[in-house]
Protein backbone atom coordinates (compact mmCIF):
# COMPACT_ATOMS: atom_id res chain seq x y z
CA UNK A 1 0.00 0.00 0.00
CA UNK A 2 1.30 3.42 -1.22
CA UNK A 3 1.92 5.61 1.17
CA UNK A 4 -0.76 8.22 0.87
CA UNK A 5 -3.17 4.94 0.51
CA UNK A 6 -2.12 4.54 4.00
CA UNK A 7 -2.56 7.96 5.32
CA UNK A 8 -6.00 7.92 4.26
CA UNK A 9 -6.59 4.58 5.58
CA UNK A 10 -5.29 5.71 8.93
CA UNK A 11 -7.39 8.68 8.82
CA UNK A 12 -10.60 6.74 7.91
CA UNK A 13 -9.87 4.17 10.67
CA UNK A 14 -9.56 7.70 13.49
CA UNK A 15 -12.85 8.69 12.45
CA UNK A 16 -14.84 5.80 11.93
CA UNK A 17 -13.35 4.25 15.53
CA UNK A 18 -14.13 8.26 16.78
CA UNK A 19 -18.10 7.77 15.48
CA UNK A 20 -17.85 3.74 16.81
CA UNK A 21 -17.06 4.91 20.35
CA UNK A 22 -19.70 7.70 20.11
CA UNK A 23 -22.65 5.86 18.97
CA UNK A 24 -21.24 2.16 20.72
CA UNK A 25 -21.45 3.80 24.37
CA UNK A 26 -24.32 5.61 23.79
CA UNK A 27 -26.54 1.86 23.32
CA UNK A 28 -27.36 1.80 27.49
CA UNK A 29 -28.42 5.33 27.37
CA UNK A 30 -30.36 4.43 24.24
CA UNK A 31 -32.13 1.10 25.39
CA UNK A 32 -32.79 2.71 28.67
CA UNK A 33 -34.51 6.01 27.19
CA UNK A 34 -36.43 3.28 24.40
CA UNK A 35 -37.23 1.32 27.44
CA UNK A 36 -38.68 4.01 29.76
CA UNK A 37 -40.36 5.57 26.37
CA UNK A 38 -42.35 2.15 26.22
CA UNK A 39 -43.49 1.85 30.10
CA UNK A 40 -40.83 -0.83 31.22
CA UNK A 41 -39.57 -0.13 34.53
CA UNK A 42 -35.60 0.39 35.29
CA UNK A 43 -34.53 -3.30 36.77
CA UNK A 44 -37.21 -4.95 35.45
CA UNK A 45 -38.68 -6.49 31.82
CA UNK A 46 -34.66 -7.52 31.11
CA UNK A 47 -36.08 -9.40 28.28
CA UNK A 48 -37.50 -6.22 26.32
CA UNK A 49 -33.93 -4.16 27.32
CA UNK A 50 -32.01 -7.03 25.99
CA UNK A 51 -34.23 -7.04 22.54
CA UNK A 52 -33.90 -3.32 22.23
CA UNK A 53 -30.14 -3.45 22.73
CA UNK A 54 -29.73 -6.38 20.04
CA UNK A 55 -31.97 -4.37 17.72
CA UNK A 56 -30.42 -1.08 18.22
CA UNK A 57 -26.97 -3.11 17.83
CA UNK A 58 -28.58 -4.53 13.96
CA UNK A 59 -28.95 -0.54 13.06
CA UNK A 60 -25.51 0.43 14.19
CA UNK A 61 -23.61 -2.51 12.82
CA UNK A 62 -25.47 -2.41 9.37
CA UNK A 63 -24.75 1.35 9.17
CA UNK A 64 -21.11 1.41 9.76
CA UNK A 65 -20.72 -1.46 7.09
CA UNK A 66 -22.15 0.78 4.82
CA UNK A 67 -19.97 3.44 6.77
CA UNK A 68 -16.54 1.55 6.44
CA UNK A 69 -17.22 0.08 2.88
CA UNK A 70 -18.42 3.82 1.21
CA UNK A 71 -14.67 4.73 3.20
CA UNK A 72 -12.78 1.85 1.24
CA UNK A 73 -12.44 -0.53 4.27
CA UNK A 74 -12.20 1.67 7.12
CA UNK A 75 -12.16 0.06 10.58
CA UNK A 76 -12.54 0.27 14.03
CA UNK A 77 -11.37 -2.83 15.36
CA UNK A 78 -7.39 -3.98 15.43
CA UNK A 79 -8.40 -7.67 15.43
CA UNK A 80 -9.50 -7.23 11.83
CA UNK A 81 -6.23 -6.85 10.91
CA UNK A 82 -4.52 -10.39 12.07
CA UNK A 83 -7.74 -12.23 12.02
CA UNK A 84 -8.36 -11.15 8.09
CA UNK A 85 -4.68 -12.04 7.34
CA UNK A 86 -4.91 -15.08 9.29
CA UNK A 87 -7.97 -15.96 7.50
CA UNK A 88 -6.10 -15.27 4.10
CA UNK A 89 -8.83 -12.20 3.54
CA UNK A 90 -6.20 -9.83 3.45
CA UNK A 91 -2.88 -8.96 3.34
CA UNK A 92 -2.12 -5.36 5.18
CA UNK A 93 1.88 -4.02 5.03
CA UNK A 94 3.34 -3.40 8.20
CA UNK A 95 3.30 0.27 7.18
CA UNK A 96 -0.35 0.48 6.92
CA UNK A 97 -0.86 -1.91 10.24
CA UNK A 98 1.80 1.23 12.43
CA UNK A 99 -0.27 3.90 11.26
CA UNK A 100 -3.88 2.79 11.42
CA UNK A 101 -3.53 0.80 15.03
CA UNK A 102 -2.46 4.45 16.94
CA UNK A 103 -5.29 5.91 14.56
CA UNK A 104 -7.90 3.84 15.99
CA UNK A 105 -6.71 4.34 19.40
CA UNK A 106 -6.85 8.16 19.14
CA UNK A 107 -10.22 7.79 17.57
CA UNK A 108 -11.44 5.82 20.51
CA UNK A 109 -10.15 8.24 22.99
CA UNK A 110 -11.87 11.16 21.08
CA UNK A 111 -15.31 9.60 20.86
CA UNK A 112 -14.83 8.61 24.77
CA UNK A 113 -14.39 12.48 25.48
CA UNK A 114 -17.15 13.21 22.95
CA UNK A 115 -19.65 10.89 24.50
CA UNK A 116 -18.67 12.12 28.01
CA UNK A 117 -19.46 15.83 27.89
CA UNK A 118 -22.34 15.12 25.17
CA UNK A 119 -24.05 12.36 27.29
CA UNK A 120 -26.97 14.45 29.20
CA UNK A 121 -26.18 13.88 33.32
CA UNK A 122 -29.52 11.46 34.17
CA UNK A 123 -27.60 8.62 31.68
CA UNK A 124 -23.83 9.18 32.47
CA UNK A 125 -24.45 5.58 34.76
CA UNK A 126 -24.81 4.10 31.35
CA UNK A 127 -21.27 4.82 30.35
CA UNK A 128 -18.54 2.07 31.57
CA UNK A 129 -15.50 0.83 29.76
CA UNK A 130 -14.05 -2.66 30.15
CA UNK A 131 -12.82 -2.73 34.05
CA UNK A 132 -11.09 -6.15 35.52
CA UNK A 133 -13.41 -7.39 37.98
CA UNK A 134 -11.43 -10.74 38.95
CA UNK A 135 -7.78 -11.18 39.55
CA UNK A 136 -5.76 -10.67 36.73
CA UNK A 137 -4.80 -13.88 35.60
CA UNK A 138 -8.80 -15.10 35.14
CA UNK A 139 -9.22 -11.71 33.81
CA UNK A 140 -6.68 -12.36 31.13
CA UNK A 141 -7.90 -15.94 30.22
CA UNK A 142 -10.95 -14.54 30.10
CA UNK A 143 -10.51 -11.83 27.54
CA UNK A 144 -8.38 -14.18 25.75
CA UNK A 145 -11.65 -17.06 25.53
CA UNK A 146 -13.93 -14.24 24.08
CA UNK A 147 -11.74 -12.46 21.76
CA UNK A 148 -11.31 -15.90 19.81
CA UNK A 149 -14.48 -16.88 20.30
CA UNK A 150 -15.97 -13.67 19.26
CA UNK A 151 -13.64 -13.67 16.50
CA UNK A 152 -14.21 -16.82 15.30
CA UNK A 153 -18.19 -15.76 15.05
CA UNK A 154 -17.91 -13.00 13.14
CA UNK A 155 -15.26 -14.68 10.30
CA UNK A 156 -17.58 -17.45 9.99
CA UNK A 157 -20.67 -15.24 9.79
CA UNK A 158 -18.70 -13.49 7.02
CA UNK A 159 -17.26 -15.52 5.09
CA UNK A 160 -19.76 -19.06 5.89
CA UNK A 161 -22.67 -17.03 6.82
CA UNK A 162 -26.23 -16.06 5.02
CA UNK A 163 -25.64 -13.66 2.00
CA UNK A 164 -28.45 -11.25 3.26
CA UNK A 165 -27.16 -8.75 4.81
CA UNK A 166 -29.93 -8.15 7.21
CA UNK A 167 -29.89 -11.43 8.51
CA UNK A 168 -25.95 -11.62 8.65
CA UNK A 169 -26.47 -8.21 10.47
CA UNK A 170 -28.52 -9.69 13.74
CA UNK A 171 -26.26 -12.77 13.70
CA UNK A 172 -23.31 -10.41 14.64
CA UNK A 173 -25.48 -8.49 16.64
CA UNK A 174 -26.98 -11.81 18.27
CA UNK A 175 -23.60 -12.99 18.94
CA UNK A 176 -21.84 -9.90 20.19
CA UNK A 177 -24.50 -9.50 23.00
CA UNK A 178 -24.08 -12.73 23.89
CA UNK A 179 -20.33 -12.42 24.58
CA UNK A 180 -20.51 -9.20 26.35
CA UNK A 181 -23.00 -10.52 28.95
CA UNK A 182 -21.02 -14.13 29.18
CA UNK A 183 -17.84 -11.41 30.03
CA UNK A 184 -19.94 -8.62 31.94
CA UNK A 185 -18.19 -10.39 35.34
CA UNK A 186 -15.21 -10.49 34.23
CA UNK A 187 -13.82 -7.69 32.34
CA UNK A 188 -17.04 -5.93 31.37
CA UNK A 189 -18.13 -5.07 27.26
CA UNK A 190 -14.25 -5.68 25.78
CA UNK A 191 -13.31 -7.57 23.55
CA UNK A 192 -12.43 -4.93 21.27
CA UNK A 193 -8.69 -3.72 21.74
CA UNK A 194 -9.60 0.24 21.05
CA UNK A 195 -11.34 -0.31 24.40
CA UNK A 196 -8.69 -0.05 26.63
CA UNK A 197 -7.97 3.74 25.03
CA UNK A 198 -11.29 5.12 26.26
CA UNK A 199 -10.71 3.37 30.03
CA UNK A 200 -9.41 6.73 31.55
CA UNK A 201 -11.61 8.62 30.04
CA UNK A 202 -15.15 6.97 30.74
CA UNK A 203 -14.23 7.02 34.57
CA UNK A 204 -16.25 9.43 36.36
Amino acid sequence: MATGAAVRAAAADAVVTFLWVLCASALGASTAAVTSYLGVQEGAGGHYALLVTVSLLSVLLFTFDLLCGALGGASFNPTDFPASYAAGLDSPSLFSVALRFPAQAAGAVGGALAISELMPAQYKHTLAGPSLKVDPHTGALAEGVLTFVITLAVLWVIVKGPRNAILKTLLLSVSIVSLILAGAEYTGPSMNPANVSILPFLSF
